[in-house]
């Protein structure tokens, strides 16, 4: 098995042209949280014709809702959530210059359209290991939705945060091609 490839945000459109399904990367640098209440903020907001509360260009959203921090930690256990529920509002924000998403699951046909007509990639975390991930995750910031809780638009410094590429720009989805690995001729 190949070493990870190493990130660090922001996330350009030439570094995920690099990337293919299968990959594994260690990102490292600011990413934001946001799950599916946050967006739709977003994007009402963007409806009226206002800005977002951050410059989403070349930037990575990780679908999280974390637990509450312990004592001397910034975040509690950041497992990823199911990235569908996100799903109406990703190829707006990919429209934008979203160029990475975090999450578990697959994505909608027009989600991935997206990332390929906009340049975008998306990673899986693995899901049961919120606890481990949230080790990588530095700091933890609400930058907006305050009233959301854990599912307020945060921003988070990473170290090393491990992912895998399942759906890349260049119309590679892993889902379908793992199903393709067992499919019965």
């Amino acid at each position: 098995m190949s070493e990870p490839i190493r990130l660090t945000t922001p996330l350009t459109k030439d570094k995920v042209k690099q990337l293919k399904i299968g990959d594994r990367v260690l990102i490292t640098g600011t990413i934001y949280a946001a799950r599916d209440a946050a967006h739709k903020l977003m994007v009402e907001a963007l409806d009226r014709g206002e800005p977002l509360p951050i410059d989403i260009r070349d930037q990575i959203i990780y679908y999280v809702g974390p637990a509450p921090a312990k004592p001397g930690r910034p975040i509690g256990s950041a497992g990823p959530t199911t990235a569908g529920r996100m799903d109406a509002y990703t190829p707006r924000l990919l429209d934008l210059g979203l160029t990475g998403m975090i999450a578990k699951g697959n994505r909608s046909k027009a989600v991935l359209d997206s990332m390929q007509k906009n340049t975008a990639v998306y990673f899986a975390a693995t899901g049961g290991a919120g606890a481990l991930l949230a080790q990588r995750i530095k700091s933890y910031d609400v930058i907006a939705y305050a009233d959301l809780g854990p599912e307020a638009l945060a921003a988070m410094r990473v170290e090393d945060f491990p992912a895998t590429v399942v759906a890349d720009c260049h119309g590679g989805d892993l889902y379908k091609e793992g199903i393709k690995a067992y499919a019965r001729d």
